[in-house]
């Protein structure tokens, strides 16, 4: 198992450690390589989340905030969805 996590302008470094964490657990189970960025935007409320992993497995999201979208126990489930155990190599 291996996974990268990129958090850019999140604005808050808790939060961002909450995410990356909640992220890691959600891979802990996986095999290969995996990676998710999330990135924050200052003209809208939405971030964008890309998620890519092993045999060309790529995922975009976009999480509102309106939503509860960024919440870490959120994106933790939602990319438990993304990464469904079909996808498994």
């Amino acid at each position: 198992m291996g996974v990268t996590v990129e958090l850019q302008n999140l604005g808050d470094a808790e939060l961002c450690r909450d995410i990356s964490a909640r992220i890691e657990h959600a891979f802990s189970d996986r095999q290969g390589e995996w990676r998710v960025s999330i990135t924050g935007s200052r003209a809208t409320e939405n971030w964008e989340m890309r998620v890519e992993g092993p045999n060309g497995f790529e995922r975009s999201y976009s999480l509102a905030s309106s939503s509860g979208e960024h919440e870490p126990e959120a994106i933790g489930e939602l990319v438990l969805k993304l990464v469904s155990p079909a996808t498994q190599p």
